[in-house]
């Protein structure tokens, strides 16, 4: 007789397995061995206890499509891990919440979008909830303060809006979670204020990290209470008012971000956090101060970061000599006096960063002083003494990669890689992330040692088979966030099962592995495993080959025929594709005609792939509409841009196809290089000599460190219409860029200016002299009217953009800012009566360190440019002549280099987001034939 019991439990057995059937039909990708009606009898990722689903864990696995709503079936299940899946996309079910054994959810790295279902905060048994790295958007659900349980609580770098939920007498919110230790809120767009009621002496959190949102309000006296905190980043926010007195009772907080907000009132006090490793309070507008006399009193400090905060005075020499200091970045303030590190500093300081102060000298020690030093922009610099070698900027670079342990590197084939054990293997990659690292000397190798010994302690204590690891590229992202790329090598064999990799990603996802105390909180993105990504759903070969075996000798001898055919097709098309890189491309895609080309190189996918460190996050240099950049490495160690297409781009097609023709036609210094180009493998990428100092207008905006002043401005200017003069009057056929703008001005490490990003150019031929009659593209603010009115394209047009942008290059405003249109705005205000025009209040304050000569004609020139008429407008061999004139009135040679070398200008360049990303303020397309320009 049949109990209820044994009904139950095969009724649960027959939902479990048509839940996973229904995850497996709306997936690709699945692993090939999930055959059978049964997932318990071994299926990949899959764990069961008592015939019963309990854990799925299918990290890095290339998986594809939707998390199917019929997961609620799997009722015992307690872990689900899906991470670093990126072809895991749509919204996640709100049926999850039936998931009541749930303790583990990890979908970290994947690109689920859409809300946060209200119903997980009926996961009641929840211990771990990481969905970081995806794309959700909408409010945190008030419900997860339901989860009581709950230790881990990752939603950082999605697109979360809202403001941060707390209780009320009816609903729930994120005070109720007294248990939790981890609040990882960072890269969203949270808004709205702290809310007092969020902290509590209740509280346990080790980590409050809500940096990068766009916050406002104070920062509540609450914060104060939770003191088992140990990590705190409220930085990059809009948070105002002056810092809680009773900050200084977190006492255990080991990183302290509080930067780039609107923080006034009076430098806070930080007596008594003997634990505080790394400080960073720069860009706020704190009460101007002395330098604060407890300083010197947190012994375990390694990071002192102060930038802009009005701080006045000497620096006490008592401050080098702390024990565990690295770096002092004090730059943008009123420091005085003469500078004397004393003769017993830190034997781990590696830079004091004292730019732009008012620093009138430097005690020099008879044994010399081994610590790289800047004081360009202060008193000392002036004069014969500006030959010192602190005041020069000194290009640094910290890099760093696993060694070979006591053998010589393996010959590998392309896509194998010697491990530190020097096997060719096929290793599995990713990127760790550390959030609020307490070091910053990233030259320390003993650093990079502690990180690999961890990881394998880690791995080969939950039994994974791994032989080494390999850590390379560290670096710091514009979060300030310390990356990592990482290598994993299987062990015993030259690659890794799915098992092996679903175990490695789990540990790493799961936070099963605790780095060293000094990375602080970290999280990992996975690369798909390669050899996985061509499995597919099923296959039909057992059908057909059934077929064959059953038909006739004639169908047999036919199949024969066919294959010999497909084959010897094949081998032609393989020949044909050596022969002509283009031979697959399909003008019916709304890319045109093949691309005609005069010398550019043809890579290969692979190659481009190696150079590019698989395409990894760590390589990522910028992204756009039309796809990704990434910074690769030629063999000759020459620095490279890789352009790559988004699969599917229609307008990506035509952008390639225009890029490379006229790219490889055009050869002038103050126009970007084309280095070659890939089509194959459905991949179109475009490769260019790698441009270090980003756009003209990352630097206008003060983003990557390097200040601008007048006579820099002028050479820039100068090089960007030389380049533009070249496309015009010296390129055959003559070439109209048609998008001429700050981000399309990329300056190289020597400041010169490069024209870039050709993909909306046109040709100019004999018959098309007077003008092109095509649809309206460009950018709004810096696009000509009358060629936006007449559809009639002419070189005129570039001249007009590039009048904006010298406005650009004396106001650094941006030629649409708060719905005004600078060149209406420098019209309306200029006075030729009067000096410089009276256009003082409209000037960028940089150039005004020293007056700029010349500046009245540089106005008179741009407005010449922004004649209404084409006609009137100069051209652009005119320009370059009267920018010439100008550079002269200025006392300069318009013949010099802009830099005798890249350590000759203020500020360090930062890799933001790079000159080849699309960060258009508007892309115009002739998507709105009627629109006006209302700004013009």
């Amino acid at each position: 007789m049949v109990t209820s019991r044994e009904v139950g439990s095969f009724v649960f057995i027959i939902l479990a397995v048509a839940a996973l059937k229904a995850l497996k039909d709306v997936w690709n990708n699945t692993p090939p061995n999930w055959l059978g009606s049964d997932p318990c009898s071994g299926w990949d990722g899959i764990r069961c206890t008592n015939s019963r689903v309990t854990s799925i864990t299918l990290a890095s696995m290339g998986l594809m499509g939707q998390l199917s709503g019929d997961i609620q079936f799997l009722t015992e299940l307690q872990t689900l891990d899906l991470s670093y899946n990126k072809g895991l996309t749509g919204p996640l079910p709100s049926s999850i919440g039936n998931l009541k054994k749930l303790t583990n959810l990890i979908l970290v790295g994947c690109s689920f979008s859409g809300p946060i279902p209200d119903t997980i905060g009926s996961l009641q048994q929840l211990l771990i909830l990481s969905l970081n790295s995806n794309s959700f958007t909408g409010p945190i659900p008030p419900s997860i303060g339901n989860l009581l349980n709950l230790y881990w609580l990752d939603l950082a770098d999605n697109k979360l809006s809202g403001t941060i939920p707390v209780s009320s007498g009816t609903t729930p919110g994120l005070d109720m979670l007294v248990n939790t230790k981890h609040f990882h809120f960072g890269n969203n767009q949270l808004s709205g204020g702290i809310p007092s009621q969020l902290f509590s002496s209740k509280m346990t959190l080790i980590h409050v990290l809500f940096e990068s949102n766009q916050l406002n309000g104070i920062i509540p006296l609450t914060l104060g209470l939770v003191q088992t905190m140990e990590a705190l980043r409220l930085d990059r926010n809009s948070l105002s008012g002056s810092v809680p007195s009773n900050i200084n009772n977190l006492t255990h907080v080991n990183e302290l971000f509080l930067s780039n907000n609107q923080l006034t009132g009076p430098f806070p006090n930080l007596t008594g956090m003997n634990y505080l490793n790394y400080m960073d309070l720069s860009n706020n507008t704190f009460d101007v101060s002395v330098f604060p006399p407890w300083l010197p009193t947190l012994e375990s400090l390694t990071t002192l970061v102060m930038e802009n905060t009005r701080l006045q005075g000497e620096i006490p020499v008592t401050l080098f000599s702390l024990p565990q200091l690295q770096t002092i970045e004090l730059k943008n303030n009123q420091l005085n006096g003469t500078l004397d590190a004393g003769s017993s500093y830190s034997s781990q300081l590696q830079l004091i960063d004292l730019q732009n102060n008012s620093i009138a000298g430097f005690t020099e020690r008879a044994g010399g002083f081994n610590v790289e030093l800047i004081l360009v922009g202060n008193p000392v610099c002036t004069g014969t003494e500006g030959t010192k070698t602190y005041c020069i900027i000194q290009q640094s670079n910290s890099s760093y990669s696993t060694p070979s342990k006591n053998c010589v590197a393996a010959t590998c084939s392309s896509d194998q890689i010697s491990s530190p054990n020097c096997r060719c293997e096929y290793p599995y990659a990713g990127t760790l992330f550390f959030r609020a690292p307490s070091f910053s000397d990233l030259g320390n190798s003993s650093i990079y040692m502690s990180l690999e010994s961890s990881l394998m302690r880690s791995f080969l204590s939950n039994h994974l088979p791994v032989d080494s690891v390999s850590l390379s590229n560290p670096t710091k992202n514009t979060d300030n966030y310390f990356v990592l790329s990482l290598e994993i090598f299987p062990s015993g064999q030259d690659r890794f099962n799915r098992t092996g990799i679903s175990g490695i990603g789990f540990v790493l996802s799961n936070q099963t592995f605790k780095p060293p105390p000094t990375f602080g909180p970290f999280y990992f993105i996975g690369d798909a495993y390669g050899i996985f990504a061509g499995t597919k759903k099923s296959s039909n070969t057992g059908i057909v080959i059934g077929a064959a075996v059953g038909g006739s000798v004639l169908a047999l001898l036919s199949l024969l025929v066919g294959i010999y055919a497909f084959r010897q097709k094949r081998r032609a098309e393989r020949a044909d594709k050596v022969n002509n890189p283009f031979a697959s491309w399909d003008p019916s895609k709304s890319s045109g005609d093949v691309p005609h080309l005069k010398g550019p190189i043809s890579f290969s996918f692979e190659e481009l792939k190696k150079y590019a460190n698989n395409f990894s996050e760590a390589n990522s240099i910028g992204s756009g509409g039309y796809g990704k950049v990434y910074r690769g490495t030629l063999p000759t160690g020459s620095l490279i841009a890789i352009k790559r297409a988004q699969h599917g781009s229609m307008q990506g097609g035509l952008e390639f196809k225009t890029e490379i023709e006229l790219l490889s036609r055009v050869h002038h210094k103050n126009v970007v290089s084309l280095v070659g180009f890939c089509f194959e493998h459905g991949e179109q990428m475009l490769v260019y000599e790698y441009i270090p100092n980003g756009t003209l207008r990352e630097s206008l905006s003060g983003r990557t460190g390097i200040r601008l002043d007048w006579i820099r401005r002028l050479r820039i200017t100068l090089g960007a219409a030389k380049g533009l003069q070249y496309l015009h009057e010296l390129a055959n056929p003559p070439i109209i860029h048609r998008d001429i703008k700050s981000n399309n001005i990329l300056l190289d490490e020597r400041l010169n200016a490069k024209v870039a990003d050709f993909g909306l150019s046109k040709l100019m031929s004999d018959t098309e002299k007077d003008h092109i009659t095509t649809q309206v593209k460009g950018t709004m603010g810096y696009m000509d009217p009358e060629y936006y009115m007449t559809q009639q394209l002419t070189e005129k047009s570039d001249v007009y953009s590039f009048g904006v942008v010298m406005l650009e290059l004396i106001t650094s405003r941006q030629p649409i800012e708060k719905g005004k249109y600078i060149v209406r705005e420098i019209r309306q205000a200029m006075d030729r009566t009067k000096v410089l025009y009276d256009l003082h209040e409209i000037l960028d304050p940089a150039i005004m360190a020293t007056t700029p000569r010349g500046l009245e004609k540089f106005v008179d020139l741009a407005m010449s440019c922004l004649e209404e008429s084409g006609a009137k407008r100069p051209t652009m061999g005119e320009v370059v002549k009267e920018i010439e004139n100008v550079m002269q009135i200025a006392g300069l040679n318009p013949n010099a280099d802009s830099a005798s070398t890249s350590a000759n200008y203020e500020g360090a360049s930062k890799e933001y987001s790079h000159p080849y990303s699309d960060q258009s303020l508007f892309l115009y397309s002739g998507a709105f034939p009627h629109a006006k320009l209302e700004a013009l």
